[in-house]
């Protein structure tokens, strides 16, 4: 079982080579820029998206993604799962469900109301996995 933890300005090169295989299969580019802010976000205690990685033998093999916000519909904020990666060379051994299950646990320990994710409609593996830890929605995204 893969050891998820906090993401650290160390494991930069690892993050990066895993962010850019994400970015891939979703097919995205993204300014050099913008990943250096991600990135720095990310290892900041005090600001949002925070980022957890799952390790195995001193190795990071995925990371996910996470932030909270308000919302209408509850008096508690809610986590928005905002991206989630596994390597290839790494899927089915267990590290995607341990780092949503991370994310559940940072999100009882905030008292967040709901966990919610999206994905794309061809990731049928992600999907797989996603079903047996969470209930699908009639929700359609619409983006401008």
């Amino acid at each position: 079982m893969p050891n998820v933890r906090a993401l650290s300005s160390n494991d930069r090169p690892q993050w990066d080579s895993l962010w850019t295989g994400y970015l891939r299969f979703y097919r995205k580019r993204l300014s050099p820029e913008i990943t250096n802010a991600t990135f720095a976000r990310l290892v900041d205690p005090t600001q949002q998206p925070h980022g957890l990685v799952a390790e195995v033998n001193g190795s990071l093999v995925g990371f996910v993604h996470y932030l909270f916000h308000p919302t209408t519909w509850s008096l508690t904020e809610i986590c928005y799962l905002e991206d989630l990666f596994v390597d290839t060379t790494a899927r089915g051994a267990g590290a995607g469900r341990a780092l949503i299950e991370a994310v559940y646990a940072a999100a009882d320990r905030s008292k967040a109301s709901v966990v919610y994710w999206m994905t794309q409609e061809f990731n049928a593996d992600g999907r797989a996995l996603y079903d047996t830890l969470a209930r699908r929605t009639s929700f359609i995204r619409y983006e401008r």
